[in-house]
């Protein structure tokens, strides 16, 4: 089993229950840190000091308040801890159940498991540590139904995603247009968003942008 875990978690609530699990697990050291930015100097001080950490369980979502903070979210403290410790084994443990973004968690970042807080959450959170420490790969808590090898979403680009959440946040074609011309995106044209906009209602079977937007809301695109 593992030996050493970084646990990073802002609720106390949930992080006692987690450690008891590790506890069970009989996990020798067990840190918790409520920042992200924290984890993050958690992780380099123990490369440092050559006892480096073999599991990371993390929540995405952290609250901000007075303290300043660089990293905002698991998913920004998971991207940082790529950077200096990539191999580290990484389970996400979160509310979030949105298929889209928890693809992205395991094809851009590596994650090596999703648990989705619930019920049952907690065994499922026991199962996962067991599963990543013999070496499976996406492991998924049950709750969670989709499949990886699903088409859907496949064709689906930054650029896409993108305008879905400009057009969310209420701006129009030539707002976008604009917008991209000032990020430096391409294509910038009025013509050719309106093209990827027509694209999208017919990919996503919508019957107008407002039914564009509620289904890209509902994959966890915006």
């Amino acid at each position: 089993m593992f030996k050493k875990v970084l646990v990073a978690e802002d609720l106390d609530s949930i992080s006692i229950a987690v450690v008891q699990v590790l506890e069970e697990l009989n996990v020798s050291v067990i840190d918790h840190v409520k920042y992200c930015d924290e984890g993050l100097l958690k992780v380099k001080k123990a490369l440092l000091e050559k006892e480096p950490y073999d599991l990371l369980i993390t929540d995405l979502s952290f609250k901000l308040d007075h303290r300043k903070a660089n990293l905002t979210s698991g998913d920004e403290l998971i991207e940082a801890i790529n950077t200096v410790q990539p191999e580290l084994k990484k389970i996400v443990f979160s509310i979030e159940d949105k298929s889209y973004r928890i693809k992205t968690l395991f094809n851009e970042l590596g994650i090596n498991a999703y648990v989705s807080k619930g019920r049952n959450s907690i065994t499922e959170l026991k199962n996962a540590i067991e599963s990543t420490f013999k070496n499976e790969e996406k492991i998924l808590s049950s709750d969670l139904s989709f499949s990886f090898n699903d088409k859907a979403l496949i064709e689906i680009e930054s650029y896409d995603i993108s305008i879905l959440k400009l057009l969310s946040q209420g701006y129009i074609l030539e707002s976008i247009s604009k917008e991209f011309k000032d990020m430096s995106i391409t294509p910038n044209g009025t013509s050719s968003i309106e093209k990827r906009i027509n694209k999208l209602k017919i990919y996503f079977k919508a019957n107008n942008n407002v039914h564009l937007i509620a289904i890209a809301k509902d994959f966890g695109l915006v």
